[in-house]
């Protein structure tokens, strides 16, 4: 196993993550930086990434190669899911990327990407999680289902193309967001899980991963501010989960906004993604939802240390 430092990097549709360090030898000295950039922008309409779309990544990612070149990582992995998979000028991205960091963006197969998220969760959250476990992805294009067994790693996984991003731009036109609108992205979410053929009443332990649960998780437990070690490994009651949602969904992105422990960055497209959530844990057996903190990042830095 490598000892020096490296860099994960998980572009998905909405926001961009980087992890520097060394999560196994020095796991308090690991940096983990994120931005909201929106690379999903239009892509559901239009089928490319829109221009602005692509300066706010540059942006972020020449903020990134300075980290990692003073971090001295000796390797990089980039992964990037539904915005770049959509993309029609996914060409440009991969040079992009190319010409910051030297590594060309990897678009991971369903199949990987299930196993880097599972691997990051439930790492993350270490000993006692009784199986199967589900691990429940919301990105901003896409959403995973991952059914697996803690030792074993994934047995079942899909990937549904309902996201924060992806619904709110395709159904949302009314602040705030209104019943027939609601009722569109209802139907949208559950024909998507009416198809999928991972079923989340199969499982013992739901694990919740990635920006939308955190940050619903922050709302459940009433926090002030959104805090990362206040969150990571919390136990929530899917009943309280579901009293956020309504919430959440009858306040305008303003008001939205204006509570501590939402990101500016999120707060519109929350009720697409909280609307998603809500309809996995509506076909849930167990009564509590545990909240990672880690996930495919968290993933793709232990695949490098492998």
């Amino acid at each position: 196993m490598s000892e020096g430092p490296i860099a994960a990097i998980d572009c998905g549709t909405n926001t961009i993550k980087l992890l520097v360090g060394n999560p196994a030898a020095d796991p308090d000295g690991v940096r983990r930086e994120s931005r909201m950039i929106r690379l999903g922008q239009g892509v559901d309409a239009t089928g490319v990434l829109a221009p602005e779309a692509l300066a706010r990544a540059w942006a972020a990612l020449d903020e990134y190669a300075a980290i990692i070149a003073d971090a001295g990582a000796e390797r990089i992995r980039f992964c990037a899911t539904s915005a770049t998979r959509d993309a029609g000028n996914a060409a440009e991205f991969t040079a992009g990327v190319l010409e910051r960091l030297g590594v060309a963006p990897e678009v991971l197969s369903g199949e990987e990407e299930a196993r880097l998220a599972f691997d990051g969760a439930v790492r993350g959250l270490g000993e006692g999680l009784t199986g199967p476990v589900l691990v429940v992805d919301v990105g901003g294009g896409s959403t995973e289902l991952i059914l697996g067994d803690p030792a074993s790693g994934p047995s079942a996984a899909h990937s549904m193309d309902i996201g924060s991003v992806r619904l709110h731009e395709r159904h949302v036109r009314h602040d705030p967001v209104d019943a027939v609108e609601i009722a569109a992205i209802v139907a949208d979410v559950d024909a998507a899980l009416d198809a999928c053929p991972v079923d989340p009443a199969r499982a013992a332990t739901v694990i919740g991963v990635a920006g939308t649960n955190t940050t619903l998780a922050a709302g459940t437990l009433g926090l002030d501010g959104y805090d990362r070690a206040a969150i990571h490994g919390q136990v929530l009651a899917v009943a309280d989960v579901q009293r956020l949602v309504g919430r959440l969904l009858g306040m305008t992105v303003a008001e939205r906004r204006a509570l501590g422990w939402m990101h500016p960055g999120r707060a519109d497209v929350i009720d697409a993604g909280a609307l998603i959530v809500s309809r996995v844990l509506g076909r849930v057996v167990v009564p509590d939802l545990v909240v990672a903190e880690t996930d495919i990042l968290d993933g793709i830095a232990w695949s490098l240390l492998r």
